[in-house]
């Protein structure tokens, strides 16, 4: 396995925060994220986290009341920006939700807005030069109803400076159902590198 990336960041300076967007625990997508993980070399830092465990509120959009100025994040919202400024790589791991990310994830990155307001955080320059990583599982057979996921978190890169690292799609429905798309299984196997 190589020991430095595109990016110049050797394999002991990355750091992987994988945020799991699904209501169910150890669903497809988290295992095939899971999957995906596992072939990242041993020096590579991971941290998992459940958005369901860290719910934070729907996002209020305070600019006009606020000038455009919001206080620094607490409890919740405080716990997903140190973990998400701490790490060279975000991979949201997100089951198909009528075609996009799951309402978990929309309401993480919706916070982003207010993060960007936080007066001396500088968020989107922390974020410059980070990777953007997607991983879902969909039932449909035609694996294009994961575009509008897949655009919202390459724009979201986009719009953040940040780099695309690419979205590993899987297909299921059913609990399990990942296990038997050994297409999906064998990408995992590379997807990282």
């Amino acid at each position: 396995m190589h020991t430095q990336g595109d990016d110049g960041v050797s394999d002991s300076e990355r750091s992987f925060l994988f945020l799991v967007g699904s209501n169910r625990a150890d669903g497809n997508t988290e295992t095939l994220a899971r999957r995906a993980a596992e072939q990242l070399p041993p020096a590579v830092d991971r941290r998992w986290l459940r958005l369901r465990d860290l719910p934070l509120p729907l996002f209020e959009d305070l600019r006009l009341e606020e000038e455009g100025h919001r206080p620094a994040p607490s409890g919740h919202a405080a716990t997903l920006l140190k973990a998400t400024l701490a790490v060279t790589d975000i991979v949201v791991v997100s089951p198909l939700h009528w075609y996009s990310v799951s309402t978990a994830v929309k309401v993480y990155l919706d916070h982003w807005s207010g993060w960007m307001r936080v007066p001396g955080l500088d968020f989107l320059e922390r974020m410059r030069g980070k990777t953007l990583w997607a991983v879902t599982v969909h039932s449909s057979q035609d694996p294009a109803t994961a575009a509008p996921l897949v655009g919202t978190l390459r724009h979201t890169a986009d719009y953040a400076g940040m780099r695309w690292g690419g979205a590993l799609l899987g297909h299921g429905g059913e609990p399990g159902d990942i296990l038997r798309d050994t297409a999906a299984l064998s990408r995992a196997k590379t997807f990282f590198s």
